[in-house]
């Protein structure tokens, strides 16, 4: 493996561990619409479970109400159903035609607990990344130890890996920090 290979395989791994981290942040309820609240739910229909998404149209009219628009009427009940499942909080209300769902206005201390929720899953992110991290070093020592590599490229490698390590940890906060913000605005 030469330095590139070891720098780029590292890096996809970071970066796929960051956008799983901003596709958990918009899965989280912050008072407002959006349609990744959503996003996630699976639906029963026809004997076959399909996302949403495959279902219906989903838009957001204004900052608190998400509407869902079927292609087939005859999901409205099925859509209904699963969103309740999905999460109870969410309370859609059925118009014949399509689905909308208000979005309550979070409280001080449902916020307080969300942005929680919010840090320990950023920590557990920027672990992920220090893992890989840690096995991309164990890889580059191994390469040194059988001669694959120098003692200096091996050096420039892992200096390298680390400074990938540091912009993720950066970016990962940054996100979290923007994230936060959003559920703190009232």
């Amino acid at each position: 493996m030469n330095e590139s290979e070891f720098i780029n395989e590292t890096k996809v791994k970071m970066s796929h561990a960051v956008s799983s981290y901003k596709n958990e942040l918009a899965r989280i309820r912050t008072g407002r619409a959006s349609t990744g609240l959503i996003d996630a739910i699976s639906v029963e229909y026809y004997g076959a479970v399909s996302p949403i998404i495959r279902l219906a149209s989903i838009s957001v009219p204004d900052s608190r109400t998400i509407t869902i628009n079927p292609w087939d009427a005859g999901s409205l009940p099925a859509i209904e159903k699963a969103i309740q499942k999905y999460d109870p909080s969410l309370n859609p209300s059925n118009d014949g035609k399509s689905i909308s769902i208000i979005i309550p206005a979070l409280t001080q201390e449902r916020r307080k607990e969300i942005i929680k929720q919010i840090s320990k899953l950023s920590e557990s992110i920027k672990q992920e990344v220090r893992n890989f991290r840690r096995l991309a070093n164990e890889k580059i020592k191994s390469a040194e130890k059988s001669k694959e590599i120098s003692e200096d490229i091996s050096f420039k490698i892992q200096k390298k890996i680390q400074e990938l390590t540091d912009g993720f940890i950066k970016e990962i906060d940054e996100i979290t920090k923007h994230k936060e913000k959003e559920i703190s605005e009232v």
